[in-house]
């Protein structure tokens, strides 16, 4: 009979890892993603769902059960403090950080000793503790946090929208998987990243104009700077104004519509995709980018995608073709 299979996420101090004495019972890990599957010793796959393009993970934490959203575009591990609250050990000062629109105020920190996916540990952890709740309300759901590049970085990271799920398989410290038996599909084609800070930064082409994207799996729709070459934009076909709400909660209007003819070398292009033009200025002054626009569920959409950071590299697999 098929069981699901749980994979364990516990905040274990370096006493217990050493420890010879059974752990009673009715102990309980604080983290489980609750339908993750264990393929082998350093590989894990978790399926997800779609909620407003964006790509979410279930998760028990510290006896509550909610969502997290899976986001590239984060520097690190968060935690919504409507579900969290502070206790001594958080640091109480409230820090200041980035967003792609706007500053996130009120974030506060808290040092986990140890996280561990089944035996994939990482070790030293911070969590940032973020008031998540204008997500909450804009999406209708109960969300607990969000896994950034903290967590991701030490995966190679298989996302998958055909099937969605999202592979994750340990790494050494140059990149090569610790199991060579992974994915049964085949690798197809690949194209090196840079790395600024925790984003991946693409060289693409629009037309035939240079540009640099970059890559975050969280943004609902691509997103290209308004200021970009009019050679550029003639490619941008403009259809509607939306409302989008900034990572601070802030509303903002943007002009919506698709881009056409983006491609990242001769042989990986895409289809039309939906973007919206706004000004990526204060991401830019915080990532020390230079960013000409983000792609975001629109690539993963088209391209079953494999992330590896300590390569730098990116790897596509063949979506199968669906007959009428």
């Amino acid at each position: 009979m098929h069981q699901s299979i749980k994979i364990i996420i516990a905040f274990l101090i370096s006493a217990q890892l050493f420890a010879n004495e059974v752990i009673p019972p009715k102990a309980k890990p604080p983290l489980i993603f609750t339908k993750a599957e264990i393929l082998n010793a350093s590989t894990t796959r978790i399926p997800f769902k779609i909620i407003d393009q964006l790509i979410v993970v279930e998760v028990e934490i510290l006896d509550k059960e909610g969502n997290f959203i899976i986001d590239t575009g984060s520097e690190s591990f968060i935690l919504n403090s409507e579900h969290f609250k502070p206790t001594r050990k958080y640091r109480e000062d409230g820090q200041q950080k980035s967003g792609i629109h706007n500053d996130i105020e009120n974030v506060k920190e808290r040092h986990l000793d140890l996280l561990s996916i089944k035996d994939l540990s990482l070790e030293k952890l911070n969590a940032d503790i973020i008031d998540l709740s204008h997500i909450e309300k804009t999406k209708k759901i109960e969300l607990l946090g969000i896994i950034g590049y903290s967590v991701l970085k030490d995966f190679e990271v298989f996302v998958d929208m055909h099937l969605n799920q999202i592979t994750l398989t340990k790494t050494d410290r140059n990149g090569k998987r610790l199991s060579d038996k992974v994915y049964a599909e085949t690798i197809h084609d690949s194209i090196n990243f840079k790395l600024k800070k925790h984003t991946i930064v693409l060289n693409a082409f629009v037309g035939d104009k240079k540009v640099e994207f970059g890559l975050d799996t969280a943004a609902e729709y691509n997103q290209l700077n308004k200021d970009l070459d009019s050679e550029i934009l003639d490619y941008f076909y403009l259809s509607k104004e939306l409302k989008l709400t900034g990572a601070s909660g802030k509303k903002m209007k943007v002009l919506a519509g698709k881009l056409y003819r983006v491609r990242l070398n001769d042989s990986i292009y895409f289809g039309p995709m939906k973007t919206v033009l706004t000004n990526l200025k204060k991401m830019n002054n915080a990532f020390s980018t230079n960013l000409d626009g983000i792609l975001g569920f629109e690539f993963f959409a088209q391209k079953r995608t494999i992330i590896n950071y300590k390569k730098k590299k990116l790897y596509f697999i063949k979506s199968p073709i669906i007959e009428p």
